[in-house]
């Protein structure tokens, strides 16, 4: 009876009307912010169950994955034509972002850039002449990852596309990217007039060389270095580059003066004047040299890449091999540019999420304020989405620290297993692409990875795994 005539206290679990409603009626009480393990799904809290069973196992597995992740060293080691050092490269393949996906199911932004890689190949003058080689089945189309590149936005890589070439001096294995053609009209959103064409033919002829002389001259550029002082200048190195673009000419200027005529020399130092974005793409080679590193340990749960091709939104795990695991590709929610609006967009696109699946981009908001005047929010959302990825993460990353944060690592290495559990969708910032090609970039945002994803990697890993025996 006390419960009755006493005054209560009450804590509020479940939805937040309970909250709401208590408020209301002026009765004290805490909301627990708790949620049903998988949001309820019976079959993925069942597999949670029967692999928790297993769980020194997964342990042991995600600690090796982890380990090789973290210890990862990846250096700028030069550049090259993608058809002569991708191993398997050859001039009627095109490579793309996100997981696979064939012409007819294509993008606009993608279908514009393959057609953009054609006519640059000089294989087609024309979309119409480009379009047909396709129909004829001369044109072989794979993802980025299949060759162990990644591709900004729609990430076409043809045969004599310049390409950074990324090592892990600690495994040996390498990672490839094209280098960044700027803001504007580019090919990565679609484009494929005469100036975009002519851009990407100066970037092969004058840029990529005089890159590739100031690299050798210069040694390898450790590129765990740059991002580590670029996190701690105000960058995240995924949509915020200004930092890390400018120690990377600080650190090979010397070698391109010396070993660059001077007309060359104000070519290239114009165009990387004008590029806050040049980092970006060495930043995703990076990444991806590092996670490859961590892919393939049997039993392991880390999540080795995020990735999207306008389509569909798709995820790897380490202990699953090359396996992709998809689901639709959401919408970015975001700041659009004058002009522009929601009905313009183009779903969620690119290779650049593999800056987030390493642990930085949006994993690493809270070192770079200055992004929210970008992709919207505030600055206590940057914070607080690098405070909630560490709940779905195996590690802290300790060669990356954050000033804001009194200096915490970040958090590293996406675990399937805690975003199924918690319910909390890796966070990626990103630019929006315009639905039509050629159009570019109409605005910036924040996107959550799809749950689906992950519980079709769950459903699988469990399917493997757990008839699998003790490893």
């Amino acid at each position: 009876m006390n419960l009755l005539t006493e005054p209560l206290k009450v804590i509020s679990l479940g939805l937040d009307s309970f909250d709401e409603d208590l408020t209301r009626l002026g009765i004290g009480h805490v909301q627990l912010d708790w949620r049903p393990p998988a949001a309820g799904a019976p079959e993925m809290i069942r597999l949670l169950m029967e692999i928790e069973e297993r769980r020194g196992e997964i342990d042991a597995a995600n600690k090796l994955a982890i380990g090789r992740l973290l210890a990862a060293q990846p250096s700028l080691i030069g550049t090259g034509l993608a058809g002569e050092v991708i191993p398997g490269f050859d001039k009627f393949l095109l490579l793309h972002s996100g997981p696979p996906v064939v012409w007819e199911a294509m993008c606009g932004p993608m279908r514009g850039a393959v057609v953009g890689a054609l006519i640059y190949e000089e294989l087609a003058a024309s979309a119409e002449e480009a379009e047909a080689l396709i129909h004829n089945g001369k044109v072989r189309f794979a993802p980025c990852h299949h060759y162990g590149a990644v591709g900004p936005m729609a990430g076409v890589v043809s045969a004599s596309m310049p390409v950074f070439i990324v090592e892990n001096g600690v495994g040996g294995n390498r990672a490839y990217a094209t280098l960044n053609e700027g803001l504007g009209k580019v090919l990565r959103f679609g484009a494929y007039s005469a100036e975009v064409i002519d851009r990407l033919r100066w970037m092969r002829d004058v840029l990529a060389p005089a890159m590739q002389r100031a690299i050798e001259a210069n040694g390898a550029i450790d590129l765990k270095s740059v991002i580590a002082k670029a996190l701690q200048m105000g960058d995240e190195c995924h949509n915020r580059n200004m930092a890390a673009t400018s120690l990377f000419i600080r650190n090979l200027l010397p070698a391109l003066v010396r070993t660059s005529a001077a007309g060359v020399l104000e070519e290239v130092a114009t165009f990387l004047a004008r590029n806050d974005h040049f980092f970006l793409n060495i930043s995703m080679a990076a990444c991806k040299a590092s996670l490859d590193a961590a892919q393939g340990v049997p039993g392991s749960t880390l999540v080795t890449a995020m990735a999207r091709n306008g389509v569909e939104f798709g995820i790897r795990v380490s202990g699953m091999g090359d396996r992709w695991f998809t689901a639709p590709a959401p919408f970015v929610e975001g700041l659009y540019f004058a002009g522009y609006s929601a009905q313009d967009a183009n779903p969620d696109l690119g290779d650049s999420a593999i800056t987030e699946t390493f642990g930085i981009g949006g994993f690493a908001m809270a070192a770079a304020p200055a992004i929210v005047q970008f992709v919207g929010g505030t600055a206590a959302d940057a914070t607080g989405y690098t405070r909630e990825m560490a709940e779905i993460t195996l590690a802290a990353n300790q060669a990356f620290t954050i000033p804001a944060l009194d200096f915490q690592p970040v958090p590293c290495g996406i675990d399937l297993c805690k975003v199924i559990d918690s319910g909390i969708s890796p966070i990626i910032n990103t630019g929006i692409a315009h639905r039509q090609p050629g159009i570019g970039q109409v605005g910036a945002g924040v996107v959550r990875a799809p749950q689906a994803c992950f519980h079709a990697a769950l459903k699988c890993f469990g399917e493997v795994f757990l008839k699998t025996p003790s490893l």
